[in-house]
């Protein structure tokens, strides 16, 4: 593999991670929110609000609902509006972060709707506001399962990346498209998706351990 080869897939890999720290920092601002608002506005819960969760659940859905090339596509032109141009990796953070965030949202709120409704009620029986609940039982108490939910997250924030290499959003995917299948350069392709792989898996293996991690340290307090 030549030089300029090894240069351009790093440049690619550098591309890459850019949009996916950007986006996954932007999706989970969004997301968080979003997903515990959708725990704690369900019927009976500390914020019941039906009407706002059906709302936001539809809106959700319907986001989701969308294939992500098109999801990319059809938010282009507001791309276009905040960062100036459609082409590259800021414009193509935009709608990779919009796709990402009610993914997110969804994983959050299977994530928050685990904490034990027991340990709700006592913080409420202490007097815990609706805010004080959401800081210091359900956060820290599903915070494990969030790391997790997290890490998937950014998972599928790469395949976003990836197909948004297809119209112009530089990274491996572009590489992929471009050097390889356009010029019928297997050896490129093959560099590129063990190059995917290699960064998936380190994620995966992040988000694993730092889950664990959390979780042994928990059980070391409960034991004391």
């Amino acid at each position: 593999m030549s030089d300029d080869l090894v240069d351009i897939l790093l440049t690619g890999l550098g591309e890459t991670i850019h949009m996916v720290i950007i986006s996954g920092l932007i999706a989970l601002a969004i997301g968080l929110p979003l997903g515990i608002i959708l725990v704690v506005t369900k019927k009976g819960h500390i914020l019941g609000c039906n009407g706002v969760n059906k709302i936001l659940s539809t809106i959700i859905n319907a986001i989701r609902s969308l294939p992500s090339i098109i999801l990319i596509v059809i938010l282009l032109p507001l791309s276009r509006l905040i960062v100036g141009t459609t082409l590259g990796t800021n414009a193509a953070i935009v709608p990779i972060s919009i796709g990402a965030a009610p993914f997110l949202a969804r994983i959050i709120e299977n994530c928050v709707e685990e904490v034990e409704w027991d340990k709700i009620e006592a913080a409420e029986a202490m007097g815990a506001r609706p805010y004080e609940i959401i800081l210091k039982v359900l956060i820290p108490e599903a915070l494990p399962a969030l790391v997790r939910g997290v890490t998937i997250s950014i998972i599928a924030i790469i395949e976003f990346t990836a197909i948004a290499g297809a119209i112009g959003a530089g990274g491996l995917g572009s590489i992929a498209i471009r050097f390889g299948y356009q010029r019928f350069r297997n050896d490129i392709l093959v560099a590129t998706v063990i190059i995917l792989i290699v960064l998936v898996q380190l994620i995966q293996f992040t988000g694993d351990f730092i889950s664990k991690y959390i979780n042994k340290k928990r059980y070391k307090v409960d034991e004391r």
